[in-house]
């Protein structure tokens, strides 16, 4: 039994078996070790090497060696990284030899000056392609250089010089990983998490013709012809946990990957030391098609994770597609997250949001309650660090609108009220909805309701949509054309599924203002803009469709929208100019308490006066703006001084028989 036999069958051994065979090839070509030749360093690798039956320079002591190292080898019961490595990539025990002696001034700095000597090269430290390759006289380390470089386990450090003098370097992050050492957060293109910390498949809460489906997906995956596995999905949608819970199956861990750029270099022989799964983030835009990243000269098992939108391009790929949990799962899902901490029935039920952002809410609830000194987080903090995501996820693509009060606020036509009501209930029901029509129909439907809000400026749209997110208990968001339109092609597409997006997986109301400039009628292709309209219009009608979230569209020119967008509209509310005892009412709304103006003169001012709601909201603010300043109550003279200003606003003749003088 040899000297190595008995080391532990660890991957630290393991690596510093390999350091020696290196030096034990170097020995070869140096000098005797003395204190004046700068080599006295090297009694203390001598001595070790000795120790191992190996005491002086020897033809065939390499191999013999390698022998003994392959001995060794399989007594290991752990991942061995660097045996991982060179079955992957078919690496002889000369290319291993060649790539720790690439290593070895990264072990021990002083090899440096070895190197320096040996390449003739002042301030070279580490070897180089032309003076490995005299290494062997067949071309056999030539060769070997060269498949290492292509695999990506040796670098240039130098790659702008002339090839000879390239200096050889192994990856700082691939050195520590054949060490057994993964990534640490230092490393910003990647994130390594082993396989004890990734999910069991059996714990994921999945529906259950998915969960079948996923339980078959590892042996495809990592077969003999390993396939790569998509799982598309919205963000915080359980993409990566699905993708974790494939490789803990597969005894792997989770190699993350941020950048590509240094991916497609290095991610192959990292995830082979680390017997990890590759996953790769993907991001198409609408109507783009991306190509699975390579990752070199790797052949194993590989993921990536993407959206709903836009084309993926890998051959034989099993594709995965994750949607928003149901009301049941999100039961389980909030158990999970909070524990025993008891919740009100409509966040569990009414908040439709992915399984992720379910363990992040709970988190920032939990910060919430320390805050107030509570341990158990409520609805109510629920709700607060929900706003807190929205402000950061959603906020620099729509704008948070305030919220109304209740429908009693709104003074509309019953029609109209009765529309609202409708939509509020279909809102309310949009996940049961399917279970009360036939199979046909409840398979076409989806969570998505989208609403047309239309009539002319001033009859309460704006104050609809607030009040119905206000009775939805959701957040209204509105969305700003000049942000989300863009000259340039495919980038108007590419912001609108953005908010679309992002809407959907923080379960708000989102209002797109002014819709018409988005939805008019596709004209006919006579120059390019036309062509790159009709895109955009496109594009926008196929996103509507497919929108699972609360969709309100306001517009003042219905007559201008696409007859294909009112096809996908659940629901359209006609807004028309209030009659007088709507405007009496609105008046009644918008007036304070303590008023002084004549009720007769009211009655006047509400049948004679054609004013919108924006325009009876003017006028009062206008009147309150004159009694305060006056320091009483409002008067009918005040309010006949806002009502004339609305009516100059606009060019119109004001009905009201003169009271107040002309230029007040």
């Amino acid at each position: 039994m040899s000297a190595i036999d008995t080391l532990p069958r660890t991957a630290a051994e393991h690596f510093r078996l390999h350091v020696y065979a290196a030096i034990l090839a170097l020995r070869g070509r140096l000098p005797e070790p003395d204190d004046e030749n700068g080599l006295a360093f090297l009694r203390g690798y001598y001595d070790e090497l000795a120790t191992a039956g190996f005491a002086g320079p020897a033809t065939g002591d390499v191999d013999r060696w390698w022998e003994l190292v392959h001995a060794w080898e399989p007594d290991a019961s752990t991942h061995l990284p660097l045996r991982a490595l060179r079955d992957a990539y078919a690496l002889d025990p000369t290319a291993m030899t060649l790539l720790f002696t690439a290593g070895l001034v990264d072990e021990d700095v002083r090899f440096g000056a070895i190197f320096e000597a040996l390449t003739r090269l002042q301030g070279e430290a580490r070897p180089t392609v032309g003076l490995l390759s005299t290494w062997s006289d067949d071309g056999a380390a030539r060769d070997a250089i060269f498949a290492l470089l292509a695999a990506g386990v040796l670098a240039a450090a130098n790659p702008d010089a002339p090839r000879s003098r390239w200096a050889l370097e192994v990856p700082p992050v691939l050195w520590d990983a054949m060490r057994g050492r993964p990534p640490g957060p230092d490393v910003a293109w990647v994130r390594y998490r082993p396989p004890d910390e990734l999910p069991r498949i059996d714990r994921l809460v999945l529906p259950d013709d998915l969960a079948r489906v996923l339980a078959r997906v590892p042996e495809v995956v990592d077969g003999p012809l390993p396939r790569p596995l998509v799982v598309r999905g919205p963000r915080s949608g359980g993409r990566r946990t699905v993708v974790g819970a494939v490789a803990r199956t597969l005894g792997r861990g989770l190699l993350e990957l941020r950048d590509p750029a240094p991916a497609e270099r290095l991610a192959g022989p990292l995830a082979k030391l680390l017997n990890a799964l590759p996953l790769v983030e993907l991001d198409p835009a609408p109507g783009e098609t991306v190509a699975f990243p390579s990752l070199g000269s790797y052949t194993g098992p590989r993921a990536a994770i993407a959206g709903r939108r836009g084309g993926i391009r890998a051959e034989r790929a099993v594709t995965l597609t994750l949607g928003l949990p149901d009301p049941d799962r999100r039961a389980v899902l909030w158990r999970s997250a909070l524990g025993d901490a008891g919740l009100a029935g409509d966040v569990v039920t009414d908040l439709r949001i992915p399984a992720g952002t379910i363990h992040r809410l709970a988190d920032l609830a939990r910060g919430e309650a320390a805050l107030d000194g509570r341990t158990s987080p409520t609805s109510l903090d629920v709700r607060a660090a929900l706003r807190s995501l929205e402000a950061e996820t959603l906020e620099t693509l729509a704008t948070r609108v305030p919220l109304a009060g209740d429908w009693d606020d709104l003074a509309i036509a019953p029609e109209t009220a009765r529309e609202l009501e409708l939509l509020e209930a279909r809102c309310r029901n949009r996940e049961r909805l399917h279970e009360g029509v036939g199979a046909a129909l409840g398979a076409q439907l989806t969570a998505g309701v989208r609403a047309l809000f239309s009539g002319p400026s001033g009859t309460g749209k704006t104050l609809a949509a607030r009040l119905l997110a206000a009775a939805l208990g959701k957040e209204l968001f509105s969305v700003d054309l000049a942000t989300v339109v863009n000259k340039y092609l495919g980038e108007t597409e590419k912001n609108l599924d953005a908010v679309f997006s992002r809407a959907e997986e923080l379960d708000v109301v989102l209002m797109l203002d002014e819709g018409d400039a988005l939805m008019t009628r596709r004209t006919d292709v006579r120059t390019s803009n036309d062509r790159y309209a009709n895109l955009e219009t496109n594009f926008l009608l196929q996103r509507l469709e497919s929108y699972e979230g609360i969709l309100v569209v306001t517009t003042n020119a219905g007559e201008r929208i696409d007859d294909a967008f009112k096809r996908r509209l659940d629901v359209v509310v006609d807004f028309r100019a209030p009659d007088a005892p709507e405007r009496w009412s609105i008046w009644q709304l918008h007036l304070p308490p303590e008023h002084d103006v004549d009720p007769a003169y009211l009655d006047e001012v509400a049948a004679r006066c054609q004013l919108t709601g924006g325009q009876i909201r003017n006028a009062v603010l206008h009147a309150s703006l004159l009694a305060l300043d006056a320091g009483r109550a409002i008067d009918s003279g005040d309010l006949e001084t806002g009502v004339r200003r609305e009516y100059r606003k606009v060019g119109g003749i004001c009905p009201l028989q003169q009271t107040v003088p002309l230029g007040a």
